[in-house]
């Protein structure tokens, strides 16, 4: 099988502005990809660009998509990690866009197999139940938002802070006062506290009950997590501060961080995603599968992978509830609640909608 067309489509999907501690934004800068076989079989990769976490936009994704495509063309699907270390000799870092070309490949070898990718990866179904996230805003605009989603049957609600930590903690502490304990609460700083600062967030917000901090200082401050992890109350998962496989054997090794968070985005696609939580698992460290603002083609990638690994046990799939306000994917994962369900069509099983690719910006090579 050889690898002998590829469709690039800025896959831009219109959405209400999401506000994360580094900056809000305004519409999904995704890319899709649609990769042809002289074997008629046909993969399809999505990646979502976020540019203040991982340095890459829609347009150097796009860019970069060419020139991959033509490393790729004439060469073996099947072989992924060869292919990727192709992409990675090619160009350092850019995962995001690495990402989606990545997805494509597992997609081609599942549907060659002809099997479900949660199969072909050597996982069985199980129950993947999401968080839903609310953005930064005021604390009474967050703790309404709280209320409408436990009315609405959220179990578990992610908020994202990291402003300063006397705000933050009173965001917290009107959300519990408004919901009480009926759901379980997760905390993201995305790097926006200094050292100092998360000391005093996590030590105000122990009275909370919080399950668990993501990220609460710059990556380049990874050399200060271990004191920070020993002294705070509340466990704190690496998130930027993993992108790679060698990230997470650093960290753990470090002691900085009780949990890890995965996301394709960050990792470079499906494979390096898998030998992060290998080398979780072997350390006896937990996961989770989170995200950008991916459609609900790589969101059902992305419940296949958490489906194939027990050792990721926490779930962050609600990208395409952040306020898309297009859903152009067919089939693919639906939700019951906030509860994912997959079928059992071989590959990933989604797709986009041709009328809302066709007009699109598009290459194919």
């Amino acid at each position: 099988m050889r690898l002998t067309r590829f469709e690039i489509y800025k896959y831009s999907i219109p959405m209400v502005p999401f506000t994360i501690a580094t900056g809000t934004m305004h519409f999904a800068q995704n890319i899709l990809l649609r990769v042809h076989t002289d074997s008629d079989i046909t993969g399809i990769g999505e990646c979502s660009a976020f540019p203040m976490i991982v340095g890459e936009t829609q347009g150097t994704c796009y860019e970069l998509a060419k020139d991959f495509a033509q490393i790729w063309k004439g060469k073996n699907p099947l072989d992924i990690p060869a292919r990727m270390n192709e992409l990675h000799a090619a160009v350092a870092g850019n995962y995001t866009i690495k990402s989606a070309f990545d997805m494509a490949l597992y997609d081609i070898a599942a549907k060659q197999a002809g099997l479900p990718l949660y199969a072909f990866l050597g996982g069985s179904k199980k129950e993947i139940e999401s968080d839903l996230t609310i953005g930064i805003g005021s604390p009474e605009a967050m703790a309404a938002t709280a209320v409408e989603f436990v009315a609405k049957g959220v179990t578990m609600i992610k908020v994202k802070l990291g402003k300063q930590p006397n705000e933050d903690i009173e965001r917290i502490k009107q959300i519990r006062a408004a919901i009480g304990n009926s759901a379980i609460l997760r905390i993201d700083a995305n790097q926006g506290w200094s050292y100092d600062e998360s000391l005093q967030a996590l030590t105000g917000l122990a009275p909370y009950n919080i399950q668990f901090c993501e990220q609460p200082m710059r990556k380049w401050n990874d050399g200060r997590l271990p004191s920070l992890c020993a002294l705070s109350p509340i466990p704190i998962m690496a998130d930027e501060s993993v992108f790679t496989h060698h990230d997470a054997e650093r960290i753990i090794e470090n002691k900085a961080a009780a949990y890890i968070n995965i996301k394709f985005s960050k990792a470079g696609g499906i494979h390096e995603s898998l030998l992060i939580n290998e080398v979780a698992a072997k350390n006896n460290i937990p996961c989770m599968l989170g995200g950008m603002l991916e459609s609900r083609v790589a969101l059902t990638a992305k419940v296949h992978v958490a489906m194939a690994c027990s050792n990721i046990q926490f779930y962050d799939l609600d990208t395409c509830l952040l306020g898309h306000l297009a859903d152009p994917v067919i089939s693919g994962c639906t939700y019951n609640g906030m509860k994912l369900e997959i079928s059992d069509a071989i590959g990933i099983g989604a797709d986009v909608d041709p009328a809302y690719l066709k007009n699109l910006e598009q290459i194919v090579i």
